[in-house]
């Protein structure tokens, strides 16, 4: 699977010389373009970065602004789920039937959409309100 291979390939480069808990992301543009992310933590420990966010990152950087597919992997004894604020990332980028697959190196893997992963996650139409009420 090209999308596991290549969050694999990015959690071999990732940076987690404090917590040593090495995470690799990746995710499939809807172009079909595959971008991938790894962590990078800093001694500032919450100035990390997480590889679900990287992964993202890349590809908004390559100018697409959605994805289609997700895989997260992680030497885990479980798959390890995304953290709340890539929750929120992902949601920002991906609709809720998007498939994301939470992978161990062992060969473990759970897949859920997005909407299991955040429900009520927080929206544009949260702000349009908002917007509709100045």
């Amino acid at each position: 699977m090209p999308l596991l291979d290549a969050a694999r390939a990015a959690r071999d480069n990732a940076y987690a010389p404090y917590s040593h808990f090495k995470v690799g992301a990746a995710v499939r543009g809807k172009s079909g373009t595959i971008y991938s992310g790894c962590n990078v933590e800093n001694v500032s420990y919450p100035q990390g970065t997480c590889a679900e966010a990287g992964a993202l990152a890349a590809m908004v950087a390559s100018g697409e602004t959605e994805f289609v597919e997700a895989v997260v992997i992680a030497d885990s004894q479980h798959p390890v789920p995304p953290c709340g604020g890539c929750r929120q990332k992902l949601a920002e980028f991906g609709a809720g039937h998007v498939k994301v697959t939470l992978a161990t190196t062992a060969g473990e893997s759970r897949s859920y959409t997005i909407a299991e992963l955040l429900p009520g996650a927080f929206a544009l139409d949260h702000m349009s309100q908002a917007a509709d009420d100045r």
